[in-house]
């Protein structure tokens, strides 16, 4: 895992929880944390430090995971405008995820492992969004969402009704989207 993820993860414990509070989740995953940009490290680092928040804050993994990517993507909305900028509204921006956001990821920080999306657009309301990836973060994907929906002033309902925490071969989310107020 690119070492952006662990990046963003201090910034957010920092700011929501206190400049102490990396330090102490560091030392309660048992790592050392000098993580870079660029960097490339295990997959088990992310998991050890979300077992640690989950342990501290009495949430499920998979709610801490959640939490992460609600409050990640906005930082990402200020780093990298430009993918956001060009859409009014959540659903265009989602369906930009594998031809054009994670295309510029991978050469930003080369050899970063994405997911794979797909979608159906079938109903003008709703997408259809399926998620593949070996790390099976799920619940990032489910946060980036929401994050996504507030930061084009939707509201969104999203129903998970296929995951690979069940058994299935990938995920499904079908995402309705409307504006908010």
């Amino acid at each position: 895992m690119k070492g952006v993820i662990f990046n963003l993860l201090e910034e957010i414990i920092r700011r929501e929880h206190g400049e102490a509070a990396w330090d102490d989740l560091l030392e309660a995953a048992g790592l050392d944390g000098a993580y870079t940009s660029l960097g490339s490290y295990p997959d088990a680092h992310l998991g050890a430090l979300v077992g640690a928040a989950s342990v501290k804050l009495g949430y499920p993994p998979d709610e801490v995971i959640r939490w992460f990517g609600r409050q990640a993507l906005p930082l990402l909305a200020r780093r990298y405008a430009r993918f956001f900028d060009g859409h009014r509204s959540t659903l265009p921006f989602l369906l930009t995820l594998n031809d054009v956001i994670h295309t510029e990821v991978r050469k930003i920080y080369p050899g970063a492992e994405v997911p794979v999306f797909t979608f159906d657009v079938s109903t003008a309301d709703r997408l259809v969004m399926g998620y593949r990836s070996s790390r099976r973060l799920c619940a990032l994907a489910h946060g980036f969402i929401e994050a996504a929906a507030a930061h084009y002033g939707e509201a969104v309902v999203i129903e998970q009704t296929e995951c690979m925490h069940r058994g299935d071969d990938r995920c499904v989310f079908a995402i309705t989207v409307h504006k908010s107020g």
